[in-house]
């Protein structure tokens, strides 16, 4: 079929939206960085829009919130204080280059938002926020690439089965909600780690799980204090 002897689509000049917006795009961007930051801003609001909701229930409600799931909540912003640290330090290392560099950042900054929405989180619940703790990596894991995204895929490795295991023990609805989020968001970054090492992206067709007493085990050598 040839699409250019196709008459125009008719417009519709009884739509609302074309009198509003002048029939003109709702939203522009000056360039490129500024459209990658909105979308960036944009995924995080399907977590960000949780937290809100959070904040907005009644006192009554925020009781529900048991102690049980704001211990997992702190567990998992300390296992997210790493992983912003690490890739903090990864960034700045200077031995990722070009592609590399590329997708890592924006993991980089998916693990910061993850630490300032759980910290969030748990305040609006009536929590204290788990302290930063002080970090310790082997020698040599930012010095070259191979090495680094060995450790980032151990961390999200861990990371995926530390959610997967904790979800089933959530008694909160939103907060069930919020750990699904950041869990299907650290399989995609353990995905992605897992091709630039030339592995397989996905190589089960379910995720793995493991406790919090044996994930902190793992993380331990990396927690000095």
């Amino acid at each position: 079929m040839n699409h250019e002897n196709l008459p125009p689509t008719p417009v519709d000049e009884s739509d609302p939206a074309r009198h509003v917006f002048g029939g003109q795009p709702v939203m522009t961007f000056a360039d490129e960085g500024q459209r990658r930051k909105f979308l960036r801003a944009a995924a995080v609001v399907g977590f960000g829009s949780t937290l809100v909701a959070l904040s907005q229930r009644d006192k009554f409600a925020l009781a529900d919130a048991s102690a049980n799931d704001l211990e997992i909540l702190n567990y998992a912003l300390t296992l997210e204080y790493l992983e912003a640290d690490f890739y903090t330090k990864g960034v700045k290392g200077g031995a990722l280059k070009g592609r590399d560099l590329e997708l890592v950042t924006p993991i980089r900054d998916h693990e910061q938002d993850h630490v300032s929405v759980l910290t969030d989180t748990v305040k609006s619940l009536g929590g204290k926020p788990a302290a930063k703790p002080k970090f310790t990596y082997p020698d040599g894991t930012f010095d070259d690439k191979e090495t680094f995204l060995k450790t980032a895929s151990t961390f999200e490795e861990l990371g995926v089965t530390a959610y997967h295991g904790q979800v089933a023990l959530i008694e909160d609805g939103d907060i069930l909600a919020a750990a699904a989020s950041i869990a299907g968001v650290e399989s995609r970054h353990a995905a992605v780690v897992a091709d630039l090492l030339g592995g397989n992206p996905f190589p089960s067709s379910f995720e793995k799980n493991k406790s919090m007493k044996a994930v902190l085990k793992a993380a331990g050598p990396f927690i000095e204090s």
